[in-house]
């Protein structure tokens, strides 16, 4: 097998992802997860695609990504490793699309309107 290379977006984060198989190492930004991304929630968010195909132990996978928080950092690369997961095998898109992992998620920041404070809250109004 080739290296499959795929791209997850999420608000200003882009993830880059290189899947090739080997032993379940996962590197961000040529870091090891658990560095890059401290809390559980994120390191559970990076894996889920892998743990629901139960691939965790079959890909090594290296990520390049950058914009945005850690959160929209995580889940730019779980959509990656998603994508990349149904490149592979083909029958992995019936369990990960119920679980909504092939979703691109369209919210983003609104911008801010002119006469305005923020993008939705006015100036103070005052009648006297």
């Amino acid at each position: 097998m080739e290296v499959i290379h795929k791209i997850g977006r999420r608000k200003t984060a882009v993830a880059r992802v290189y899947v090739s198989e080997g032993k379940g190492n996962i590197t961000i930004n040529k870091k090891d997860l658990n560095t890059y991304f401290p809390t559980a929630t994120l390191q559970y968010k990076v894996k889920q695609p892998l743990s629901l195909t139960d691939n965790v132990e079959n890909f090594d996978v290296k990520v390049n990504v950058y914009g945005g928080g850690i959160t929209g950092q995580a889940e730019a690369v779980r959509l990656a490793i998603s994508r990349a997961l149904c490149e592979v095998d083909a029958e992995h898109r019936s369990t990960l699309k119920p679980e909504g992992l092939l979703t691109r998620d369209p919210r983003m920041v609104e911008r801010k309107k002119f006469g305005q404070k923020k993008a939705r809250k006015k100036f103070q109004f005052s009648k006297r």
